[in-house]
């Protein structure tokens, strides 16, 4: 157990108001947001603290992050990039976006096997929410992690790894209940070059009927349905190696047409803020995400939601969800399904099984949005679905835990390194069981 400083009383570290979070989906109901620039300074802090959360880079839409203590960042934290050449890893600070850990692998000949669509968010954040990326083989993101840094209730630094604990499956996607990280460990692979193209046009049944083999056709897939139209689905974005770039690919074997470019200027249906499209060759760093790290990500007047259910019962889950589309289309700005290979991560929504994500993007009017969540819910429900713990659900806890097999040992394992439940928050009483697990 650290004992706090008493010496240490009246140089806290720099606090601030909280605010919302980056879409202003939700206002903090914390007290004040702790800015420690040394480890031993959030060592102080996270032991003199009874109720106490990391907040990472405000991209959740709920209040997932939240307590009714104090919030703490590890951004002031100092900035650590350290690639290790010859386990293949990267040891990074957690509070460093993956845009900026990208920027530096783009000097070396390593790479991030995925990435999500923003390269805005921090390692430490994305890897305990779940966040991921898209493509048949790849799992979400913090099944990457190989070790991570952690400050735990009692103050003490731990260094946990994936030889060294048996059950590191729960300890890194573990929603910030265990701890807080100062430093991620991440596999790398290989630099590689991609190309980014996109289909219009994809009509409904094409897309249900073939929805395997359209995930199937590049190292990433997004497709962008249209629930409002009743023939037409929308765009596919593919994201492909350059080395493994299938030339004879037609979109009229689906249905669907390529998108038009004209030399210099942007590719159909792609915005300024994104990244490079119409088949232009680049590093994977510049491919990989939808959005340039140096824009605006998406539209930030927004409210999201994700459910993740079985590829098994994806087809299945389009035709639910076309069903009852009428209630709930006009709300969706956006929409995206992608593919998350499965993983052993305890609270992964990919836990297990190979996943369809369905996304949306909805208009930033919250009561409107509450009335449909539960009529999308309930189609989705004959097939297991599990949300995204970063985005708006209304499913109880009950519903939550019966989708996770090792939510028990997961309970165990937090009893262990918080009895006290000083990483407790609202969000995981409402979702995972007890106050007291």
């Amino acid at each position: 157990m650290r004992t706090p400083d008493p010496t240490k009383a009246d140089q806290p570290a720099r606090t601030s108001d909280v605010g919302t979070t980056w879409s202003r989906s939700h206002t903090f109901a914390a007290r004040e947001l702790c800015a420690p620039r040394t480890a031993e300074e959030l060592q102080e802090t996270i032991a003199s603290s009874s109720r106490i959360r990391a907040l990472g880079s405000r991209h959740s839409f709920n209040d997932v992050a939240d307590t009714e203590g104090k919030l703490v960042t590890v951004h002031d934290l100092p900035e650590r990039v350290d690639v290790d050449d010859s386990a293949a890893t990267v040891t990074v600070s957690g509070g460093t976006t993956y845009g900026r850990l990208a920027e530096h692998l783009s000097h070396t000949h390593w790479a991030l096997q995925n990435m999500g669509s923003l390269p805005h968010i921090s390692v430490a954040g994305a890897t305990a929410t779940g966040t991921h990326g898209s493509g048949d083989a790849h799992r979400n993101l913090s099944a990457a992690v190989s070790a991570v840094d952690v400050v735990t209730a009692d103050g003490e630094m731990h260094r946990w790894t994936r030889e060294g604990h048996t059950d590191f499956g729960g300890r890194v996607l573990s929603l910030g209940a265990l701890g807080v990280a100062t430093t991620v460990t991440l596999d790398l692979v290989p630099t590689f070059d991609m190309r980014q193209d996109v289909w219009f046009d994809l009509p409904w049944p094409s897309l249900i009927e073939n929805l395997d083999a359209i995930m199937a056709s590049a190292y990433s897939v997004s497709v962008m349905p249209d629930w409002s139209h009743s023939e037409t689905a929308g765009k596919v974005w593919l994201k492909s190696r350059c080395d493994a770039w299938d030339a004879t690919l037609d979109p009229a074997r689906f249905g669907a047409r390529w998108a038009r470019t004209e030399r210099g200027e942007l590719a159909e249906g792609q915005n300024a803020n994104q990244t490079t499209q119409g088949g232009v060759p680049g590093p994977w760093w510049s491919r990989l995400p939808h959005f340039r790290p140096d824009a605006d990500p998406s539209r930030g007047d927004e409210i999201q939601t994700e459910y993740f259910v079985p590829r098994r019962f994806g087809p299945d889950a389009l035709r639910s969800l076309r069903e009852v589309s009428p209630a709930f289309a006009p709300l969706v700005q956006v929409s995206e399904l992608r593919t998350v290979a499965g993983d052993e991560q305890w609270l992964s929504p990919a836990h297990g099984r190979d996943s369809l994500a369905i996304h949306m993007t909805w208009r930033n009017e919250p009561e409107q949005v509450r009335e449909v969540l539960p009529i999308v819910e309930a189609a989705l429900e004959p097939y297991d679905p599990r949300p995204h713990w970063g985005k708006w659900f209304t499913h109880d806890g009950a519903t939550v835990q019966r989708q996770y097999p090792r939510l028990g040992d997961f309970r165990t394992l937090v009893e262990s390194l918080d009895p006290e439940g000083k990483f407790n928050n609202a969000f995981l009483e409402r979702t995972l069981g007890s106050r007291r697990w």
